[in-house]
C-alpha cells in the first residue's frame, strides 16, 4: 500500500497537525507502507517522503501557508501514484477527491476542526452561516470516500449533515516521548520561581485557542490567595497582545519548543494542563500533558472531556469563565499528587498511536480491496 497525505494551513509552528502527520508517517512506515506528504512551504524541495511546494503565507496567521495549485499537488501525486489519498484540509484542496476518484484512488478527509466553531470565533454573528456550512460539509463529505473525525465532537457537524461516510478514529500520543519520568525538581523551580502551583498552556496562540483564559484564570487564583504561576508555551499572532495582558502578573511566555522531549519535560513539572479553547476537536497536548502524569483543566464546550472520559482525578472540565477554571484547577492540586499523575498516564495510555493506525490501515485495506474487487 502507498499513502499519501495533503495538508494546508501548515507552517513550522502547526503543532497538531505535524504531530499528527509524523505519528502516522511512522507507523505507516514500520509496517513498510511507503508514503509521501505533500505540504506548503517557503520554497520548493522534494525528497521521497515529503514534497514541499512553494506556497503564500496566509496574512496575521502567525507564519500558516497555503498551497493555491492544485496542479501542483496533482503532479506530485501522479509521479507517486498511491493507493490511498489523506487530505488535512476542508476548503482549497477538496477537488482533490475528484482525482483520486477518476484514478481509483481511496479518499478520506480527516476533520481537524469545526467550521461551526471557527465562525463563531472570526465572524461576528458567525452563528447565522450555519446553513451555508451545513451544506458546504454535505458537499465535502460527499466527495470523499471517507471522513475521519477524531471525536465524537468533531465529527457532529459532520453527522449533522446525514453523511453515511464518516468514521470516528481517535488521535495517539507518544508514551516513550512524553512520560512522567521526565519530572526535574530543578526545571520546576526555574519555573515556577517559588509559587506553589505551576500551570501551563500549550498551543498556538492565535483567538479560537482563548489564551486569555488561562492568563485570567491565574489572576482570578492570586485574587483567592493562591501561589500560582502560568507557564504559555507556544507562539502565534495575539502573542504581543497576550504578554499586554499578562503584565504584572506570574505568567512567562515560552515561545514555541521545538524539541519533543524538552516540551515533555515542561508538561511533566507543572501541576495542571490548561486547555481553554471552546471549540478543541482534539487538544494533542492535551493528551500529551496526560502522558506526562499531569492533568488537565479544559473548556466544558470542547471535545478534551470526552478524553477524560470521566476520570476526574485525570482532570476536569469547566465552564468557560477564569472563576470556574480557577476552582477546577483548585480541586485539582487538592488530591494526592501521585495519586493524580498516576491517573492521568494510565488514562492517557488508552490511546497510543499503534491503535489510531492500525484502526486506519484496516479501513484502508478492507476498502481498497473492495475497489479492486469491483
Amino acid at each position: 500500500m502507498r499513502i499519501a497525505h495533503v495538508a494546508n494551513f501548515y507552517g513550522p509552528r502547526s503543532g497538531g497537525l505535524r504531530t499528527t502527520m509524523r505519528a502516522l508517517a511512522e507507523g505507516y512506515s514500520q509496517r513498510g507502507i511507503d508514503v509521501l506528504h505533500i505540504v506548503p512551504g517557503e520554497e520548493t524541495v522534494h525528497s521521497p517522503a515529503m514534497s514541499v511546494l512553494k506556497a503564500p503565507r496566509i496574512p496575521r496567521s502567525g507564519g500558516y501557508r497555503m498551497i493555491v495549485s492544485v496542479r501542483q499537488v496533482i503532479d506530485q501525486l501522479e509521479q507517486f501514484s498511491p493507493d490511498v489519498l489523506e487530505v488535512s484540509d476542508r476548503f482549497t484542496l477538496v477537488s482533490l477527491a475528484e482525482w483520486a476518484r477518476k484514478h481509483d484512488v481511496y479518499s478520506a478527509l480527516f476533520v481537524h476542526e469545526t467550521l461551526s466553531g471557527l465562525a463563531t470565533v472570526f465572524v461576528p454573528a458567525g452563528h447565522v452561516l450555519r446553513p451555508v456550512i451545513d451544506r458546504w460539509n454535505a458537499h465535502t463529505a460527499a466527495k470523499f470516500d471517507r471522513v475521519i473525525a477524531t471525536t465524537e465532537f468533531a465529527a457532529r457537524e459532520i453527522r449533522d449533515v446525514g453523511a453515511s461516510n464518516l468514521r470516528k478514529i481517535g488521535l495517539g500520543v507518544d508514551l516513550s516521548t512524553f512520560h512522567p519520568r521526565w519530572y526535574d525538581n530543578a526545571l520546576r523551580s526555574r519555573l515556577a520561581l517559588g509559587a506553589d502551583t505551576l500551570l501551563v498552556h500549550c498551543g498556538r496562540l492565535s483567538p479560537e485557542k482563548r489564551v486569555e483564559r488561562s492568563i485570567d484564570t491565574v489572576a482570578e487564583l492570586c485574587c483567592r490567595g493562591v501561589s500560582a504561576r502560568l507557564v504559555v508555551i507556544g507562539d502565534g499572532p495575539q502573542r504581543a497582545r497576550l504578554e499586554e495582558r499578562a503584565a504584572g502578573l506570574p505568567v512567562d511566555f515560552l515561545g514555541f519548543i521545538h524539541d519533543r522531549g524538552d516540551l515533555a519535560r515542561h508538561l511533566a513539572v507543572a501541576d495542571v494542563t490548561l486547555a481553554p479553547g471552546p471549540f478543541e476537536t482534539f487538544c494533542l497536548a492535551a493528551l500529551e500533558s496526560l502522558a506526562c502524569g499531569t492533568p488537565i483543566v479544559a473548556s466544558r464546550s470542547s471535545a478534551v472531556g470526552e478524553i477524560i472520559d470521566g476520570e476526574s482525578d485525570a482532570g476536569s472540565v469547566a465552564d468557560n469563565t477564569a472563576a470556574s477554571f480557577a476552582d477546577e484547577v483548585v480541586r485539582l492540586t487538592e488530591i494526592d499528587e501521585p495519586h493524580r499523575r498516576d491517573t492521568a498516564r494510565r488514562l492517557a495510555e488508552r490511546s497510543p498511536w499503534t491503535r489510531t493506525i492500525e484502526t486506519l490501515l484496516a479501513d484502508y485495506a478492507s476498502r481498497t480491496r473492495i475497489r479492486q474487487a469491483s
